[in-house]
């Protein structure tokens, strides 16, 4: 996959809409921040093997929630799948 390739799917998979910023400094920290995520969504890609969309299917339900209620604090922890403990390791390098 070549490097448009890359753009044009991240871009996609990532959901990125178009932003309109008016200040320099605001448009360089925009690309800054845009080109970093495509250069870690490659890495991601070569490292695992696995396609950024389906890097972010998997991945995107592992969020971890604290709930204070009348004085009790309650996590909810994330259901780790079989497939995203595969990514894991192999983003670790296990």
């Amino acid at each position: 996959m070549n490097k448009v390739q890359t753009f044009r799917m991240s871009k996609h998979d990532l959901k990125a809409r178009p932003i309109f910023h008016h200040q320099a400094e605001a448009i360089k920290a925009h690309l800054t921040i845009v080109f970093t995520a495509l250069v870690i969504a490659r890495q991601l890609q070569t490292t695992t093997g696995i396609s950024i969309k389906r890097l972010i299917r998997t991945l995107r339900p592992l969020r971890q929630v604290t709930i204070q209620i009348a004085g009790q604090t309650i996590t909810a922890q994330p259901h780790i799948t079989p497939d995203t403990t595969t990514i894991i390791e192999k983003i670790l390098g296990h």
